[in-house]
């Protein structure tokens, strides 16, 4: 009985540290593709203006549409604007095909911070508020070893996008997508010329960025806690 109980912490645990890195990834995802600002900063970076011929006015709906689009249980999404005072529907079936695939896999990036997210936080409830002061050693433990195996992925993946970003988005859309609809022509395509590979690399930046800070914090925290217990003589 006890070799069983054992196993369950052991495997519960490992569970939770190998759920830490999905959870990060996730949420910075998830939070992105959310951030209004995000969109804004890649249109006025680029020229994306100048590029696609719209005004200002127009493009500021364009966030506002992808965002409401991602988070709502329409299949297509339906984006009309104004160009040279004539209404424009602004994507073919090509690119509105290709953004459906693409909320589908942002529908998988919310299950998966849902589900690792609840596993997370019940364990760590579990772990601070009913169990001994050893499980709390212990969770604080596993989340810095979470948080290690979290840098050791974006680093990682950091370097890989760093050296070669023109591989590592094909890449990308190569594993994450079962046709060719991501094949876009920037000279006519206006999905493509709203969202250029530049926007894309500035955004592995900054999510690159929110997650080394989120991991710094969380591993941080969990690291001053052993180190003061540690001091105080009590681990």
């Amino acid at each position: 009985m006890e070799r069983v109980r054992s196993t369950l912490v052991t495997a519960t645990r490992w569970l939770f540290i190998l759920c830490l890195p999905a959870l990060i990834l996730s949420a910075v995802i998830g939070i992105a593709l959310n951030s209004k600002w995000l969109y804004e900063y890649g249109f006025e970076k680029y020229d994306v203006g100048q590029t696609t011929g719209l005004e200002d006015s127009e493009l500021e709906k364009v966030p506002d549409v992808f965002i409401n689009y991602f988070n709502s249980d329409e299949e297509y999404i339906d984006l009309i604007v104004v160009k040279n005072g004539e209404s424009l529907v602004l994507f073919n079936e090509r690119e509105i095909a290709h953004i459906k695939d693409v909320k589908g896999l942002i529908r998988l990036d919310y299950r998966i911070l849902l589900a690792t997210g609840s596993y997370v936080l019940l364990y760590a409830v579990i772990s601070l508020c009913w169990l001994s002061e050893e499980c709390r050693r212990q969770l604080a433990k596993a989340t810095v070893i979470g948080s290690g195996i979290t840098l050791g992925l974006i680093g990682a993946l950091g370097l890989s996008a760093a050296l070669d970003f023109d591989s590592f988005f094909r890449q990308f859309h190569l594993i994450s997508f079962s046709n060719d609809l991501w094949l876009l022509d920037p000279s006519r395509d206006y999905l493509i010329m709203l969202f250029p590979q530049g926007f894309w690399y500035d955004t592995t930046i900054f999510a690159t960025l929110a997650m080394v800070g989120l991991v710094i914090i969380i591993g941080g925290v969990a690291g001053g806690y052993l180190l003061y217990r540690r001091r105080q003589g009590i681990l």
